[in-house]
């Protein structure tokens, strides 16, 4: 990658999201005090020993967000991980194979697609013992589906060439084509969707969590902060806004990278094909 080539929103992007990186993976040499340390009194106001304040029980709010970026995170990209495992896979399969597996494949995507995404989590979710690993999976499984769409879009673009017909004739098998041939040629468009899909999975399970079905206290994440300290804007307290303003930056700066990989990618076709 040319350095010279990037944004300036690009850079800003980046700077974003490797702020959220590095507090996440240091939190607890980072954060001044512990997670669930309680050192003062509820929603005291900003000052030198607490800069961003305490929050409803009088935990100390920068810590918390410290470590509320490492189970945010963690969880989204976990989630947005094994979507793309299972839904690139299925939806490559489901293009190079055709047939019956194709369209049973699809028309379970569309079902699952018609079902509005948060309240079919919700009613799952509350079935469902509340883990991390039933937290995932339910991410997973959902956000899956628009990358089969995708990339079966891409895979049945590809599968009509002839290199890939080349496989065929050799006797090549189905995973080999898929991974060898297909999976190459589509790495672009997947790793942009990659980066939509991650900023998603940040708002869906912050949303999860203002909701009560996501990370369970009091482990700190941000979606659960904004539920804890909401009751405080009546009041004129602020720490409900703080791991708010985390959140809309975080996916801001993952957009602003996808959108400038986008553009480069778009650039670079047209100037192969001038």
């Amino acid at each position: 990658m040319n350095i010279r080539s990037v944004s300036l929103t690009a850079w800003i992007g980046m700077a974003g999201i490797a702020i959220a990186l590095f507090a996440a993976a240091f939190a607890p040499w980072l954060a001044p005090y512990g997670e669930n340390q309680v050192v003062g009194t509820p929603w005291e106001p900003a000052s030198a020993a607490f800069p961003l304040g305490l929050d409803n029980l009088g935990r100390d709010l920068l810590s918390r967000m410290i470590y509320g970026a490492r189970m945010t995170l963690f969880v989204s990209f976990c989630a947005t991980l094994l979507a793309f495992s299972l839904g690139v896979i299925l939806s490559f399969v489901a293009a190079v194979t055709r047939g019956i597996v194709d369209m049973g494949l699809s028309r379970l995507n569309d079902l699952m697609m018609s079902i509005p995404t948060l309240i079919f989590a919700l009613i799952v979710l509350a079935a469902l013992p509340q883990n991390l690993a039933v937290l995932i999976g339910v991410m997973a499984v959902l956000d899956s589906t628009r990358v089969f769409r995708l990339g079966r879009a891409l895979a049945l673009d590809i599968a009509v060439m002839d290199f890939v017909e080349a496989a065929r004739l050799r006797g090549e098998k189905t995973l080999w084509i898929v991974f060898r041939e297909i999976l190459p040629n589509a790495m672009t468009p997947l790793l942009a969707e990659f980066g939509l899909r991650l900023a998603f999975a940040v708002l869906f399970i912050s949303t999860l969590s203002f909701l009560g079905l996501g990370i369970q206290p009091p482990t700190a994440d941000w979606g659960g902060m904004v539920k804890d300290n909401k009751d405080g804007i009546i009041f004129g307290v602020s720490a409900a806004l703080v791991p708010g303003a985390a959140i809309a930056a975080l996916t801001i700066s993952i957009n602003l990278v996808v959108d400038w990989l986008l553009k480069r990618t778009s650039s670079l076709k047209g100037g192969r094909g001038g």
